[in-house]
């Protein structure tokens, strides 16, 4: 899971909380009193408070800004992203945390790799589809609702199989969503606003997750470094230096960027260079092409199709 940094600060991390305060202000200012004057504004800033607010729940799920699960747990609590209950969300990527099964498109909950003997039999429409997911044009039009679709059919098989601990976080999940209709019921932006809001925060995220891991036959390479620093990290929560989160994880997203600067050549040389200056690189780089392949390019035609093939905290099978 990553070398242990022992940088996790004492008691309450402020700048954690405060962050999320401002998260959920800025939410309920937008669906409010910003909708009734400047709805197109509104929609803009409630879909960056959701994308500030996936950010956040990862770093719950990662022990903070509490050290205490519980209260961590509270604070996620209102399911502002509608689709994806915090519980599942934790889970899930704890368990794609495991490096040695980084990109493998059955053992990796996040991979966006598919097994090559799925591939090919699968109908050339939805190859095409699934090829124009892998440009970043893609991700961010039609990702956000290919992944929930899939996301929410594998769920569903999760929930029918009684898989343990599904069908709490789903329960959990519906009464934060309550909350979100509750609080909507009695604003200004109805429901197809607010819906176009989470769409967008979805879209937004995508352009995060795009390229976080690459195949290669080294795990430590496999996680990239994004060395930006404007506005995408602070909504990312640094998470764009992906490969010290993942060897660190438990370091706070604001000591991210100190610790990948007093140890930035050690960092290239464990993921081998996988690198870009900035997510502008990125966007320049991938929007209309693919950066991989969807048959993950290191995996014989042998598996089993009888799994689930994940694809980016998605599945089909």
């Amino acid at each position: 899971m990553g070398t242990k940094l022992n940088t996790k600060d004492q008691g309450v991390e402020w700048p954690t909380l405060i962050l999320l305060a401002a998260t959920y202000t800025l939410w309920a200012l937008a669906t409010s009193l910003i909708y009734h004057n400047f709805p197109a504004l509104a929609i803009l800033l409630t879909a960056l408070a959701i994308a500030q607010y996936s950010s956040l729940q990862h770093e719950i799920l990662h022990g903070h800004p509490f050290r205490s699960p519980r209260l961590n747990e509270a604070l996620a609590f209102p399911a502002l992203n509608l689709t994806v209950p915090f519980q599942r969300f934790r889970d899930t990527h704890l368990a794609h945390h495991h490096d040695p099964i980084l990109t493998d498109p059955y053992d990796d909950p996040e991979s966006n790799y598919c097994d090559p003997q799925v591939w090919a039999t699968l109908p050339a429409p939805v190859k095409a589809l699934m090829r124009l997911n892998n440009t970043l044009l893609g991700r961010v039009t039609i990702g956000p609702v290919l992944g929930n679709i899939l996301w929410l059919k594998n769920e569903a098989i999760q929930l029918w199989a009684n898989a343990r601990g599904t069908r709490r976080a789903w329960a959990l999940h519906v009464a934060g969503l309550a909350l979100v209709a509750l609080w909507l019921s009695a604003t200004a932006m109805p429901w197809w606003a607010y819906l176009a809001a989470a769409y967008l925060g979805h879209a937004i995220l995508k352009i995060r997750t795009f390229l976080e891991h690459r195949a290669h036959e080294a795990a430590r390479a496999r996680t990239v470094i994004v060395e930006d620093r404007g506005p995408l990290a602070l909504l990312f929560l640094n998470n764009n230096l992906h490969v010290v989160h993942h060897m660190h994880p438990s370091v706070p997203w604001y000591r991210l960027p100190e610790t990948y600067a007093a140890n930035r050549d050690h960092y290239l040389r464990r993921n081998e260079g996988y690198v870009y200056r900035n997510y502008l690189e990125v966007i320049l780089r991938y929007f209309l092409r693919t950066k991989d392949p969807v048959p993950h390019p290191l995996m014989p035609a042998t598996a089993s199709n009888q799994h689930t093939v994940q694809i980016g905290s998605e599945a089909i099978t």
